[in-house]
């Protein structure tokens, strides 16, 4: 704040306003006659000089936490005089090329929290004519004194002087980063600059941001109180009820593009994204309601046209001739609607929603005969989804009765050791260990007559197929602990009882 001596003097001719204002613009305005101050340099610069380090009394033995507290103590000292230092560097270029006179009629002092500060010379025709706090302060005509405490960037402070001497606020903008412009928005909102803040909210509407400056835009507007030219900016991010489509509208538009996209490349980098984007709105939803409302009867939907559209390409396949000059695009039809039914069933299982999947491909008796009609080469990709469902149920992610299981087994097992020798070699998609450990552990799930049929039929077939057949040896051994090592009987009122043959 300041004060100025021999007050009484010239009363007629100049007054001294001393404003303080604490954590940004909360005023506390005071007036006092005095004479006018003598003219003194443009952007003098008060920068608090480094505070001596306090010398510890003469010790010869100091102990360690007097030690450490000296050394905390240097270090604190030399950080804040290179934080007011860097400041310093940073303001002395603002102001080299400010448009402020030599001699003004208002001596603007602005000061930050730790002790720097800077002054200047300013016109109060420039401050009351752009700024209404100013011109609510500075009524009076003649000279002032104005110091503003406590400032967060005392940068961005002189920054937001700058722009009210300029004409066009919107060209002097350009290049800044958003970070900045936020900062000039929160002062300009402060000292009730309005050019700057619509000056402000136009380069926010207008450029890019990051993630990050996504965050902070969104953040800061929503705390000021500013205009309706707000919400313009806002809109990029927010979306009005009554143009907006439902979340299942447009994932029902997204899926039909997928499924029909005819470049490849595009079709699953755009798999890729999509799953992506589910499950981080899946994550999203655990903590708070989502936003994405996904239909279940919807992907449902797919899924039958899927199947559909496969049981028609195998028909088509399996009674055409071999001599057929289109066989090679049908069998690429073929794998096509199986890659796409394999794109369902892992949303379906991310959701939460694959058990009635589990079901419905366990029915699918007529498409496993027509599948073993198809050469191997073109077929594997439909065994894939059988072990989808197996590395599901073997991880607890999909949870059905026991019959389903059996069944799901039941039809698709024989397909999936027929295939899979092809499945290892086609491509990098499939996980062999991962596919032998949830296809053992969804066998280990039923019950210990359906395990040992499965299981004996396993090992018959391994022996004569080696690696092209899945390795469940550890699912073997477990069931045979369970059968002849260690015993459990079940009396009428469940009570199990443990006979333990090892001795």
């Amino acid at each position: 704040m300041a004060a100025s001596p021999n007050s009484t003097t010239n009363k007629s001719k100049n007054q001294l306003v001393s404003t303080m204002i604490k954590q940004g613009f909360i005023s506390n305005p005071y007036i006092s006659p005095s004479p006018s101050p003598s003219p003194s340099p443009p952007r003098v610069f008060s920068p608090t000089s480094p505070t001596q380090i306090p010398t510890r009394p003469n010790n010869p033995s100091p102990t360690l936490f007097e030690m450490m507290s000296e050394e905390q103590t240097r270090e604190s000292k030399h950080s804040l005089f290179e934080s007011r230092h860097k400041a310093h560097e940073r303001v002395s270029k603002v102001l080299a090329d400010a448009p402020f006179p030599r001699v003004g009629d208002v001596r603007l002092t602005i000061a930050a929290r730790d002790g720097f500060k800077v002054s200047m010379d300013v016109h109060r025709r420039v401050l009351i004519g752009r700024s209404r706090f100013f011109a609510e302060k500075l009524k009076s005509n003649g000279s002032h004194s104005v110091e503003i405490l406590d400032c967060d960037d005392v940068e961005v402070y002189v920054e937001t002087l700058v722009l009210m001497y300029c004409e066009d606020l919107k060209k002097k903008l350009i290049g800044e980063d958003v970070s900045k412009v936020i900062g000039l928005l929160k002062i300009s909102s402060a000292i009730m600059f309005d050019d700057g803040v619509l000056a402000c909210l136009e380069y926010l509407e207008a450029v890019p941001w990051t993630i990050q400056e996504e965050e902070k835009v969104v953040s800061h507007l929503s705390q000021l109180q500013l205009p309706d030219s707000a919400a313009d900016v806002l809109q990029r991010v927010v979306a009005e009820p009554s143009t907006s489509s439902s979340s299942d509208d447009i994932l029902q538009r997204l899926l039909t593009g997928v499924l029909h996209a005819k470049d490849d490349k595009a079709r699953k980098e755009m798999k890729t994204v999509i799953s992506r984007l589910l499950r981080e709105n899946a994550s999203n939803s655990s903590s708070r309601e989502s936003n994405l409302d996904i239909s279940r009867d919807s992907l449902y939907h797919f899924c039958h046209r899927c199947l559909t559209s496969l049981i028609l390409c195998l028909s088509e396949a399996t009674s055409a001739d071999d001599n057929r000059q289109d066989r090679g695009v049908l069998m690429g039809e073929i794998a096509r609607e199986a890659d796409n039914l394999q794109w369902l069933v892992d949303i379906l299982i991310d959701r939460k929603m694959g058990d009635e999947f589990v079901n419905l491909w366990a029915e699918q008796k007529e498409l496993s005969v027509l599948h073993s009609k198809i050469p191997t080469m073109y077929r594997h990709e439909i065994s894939k989804i059988t072990a989808q469902l197996c590395v599901a149920i073997g991880r607890g992610n999909l949870l059905v009765p026991k019959e389903v299981r059996y069944s799901l087994l039941s039809t698709w097992l024989e397909s999936l050791y027929e295939d899979f020798g092809w499945m290892k070699r086609a491509g990098r998609s499939i996980d062999k260990k991962l596919v032998e450990e949830g296809l053992g552990q969804t066998i280990l799930t039923l019950p210990l007559a359906q395990q040992q049929t499965i299981l004996l039929n396993w090992f018959d077939r391994f022996l004569n197929k080696g690696d092209d057949c899945p390795n469940i040896q550890r699912a073997f051994e477990i069931w045979w602990r369970r059968s002849f090592v260690k015993q459990y009987t079940v009396d009428s009122q469940l009570q199990l009882a443990l006979c333990d043959y090892t001795d």
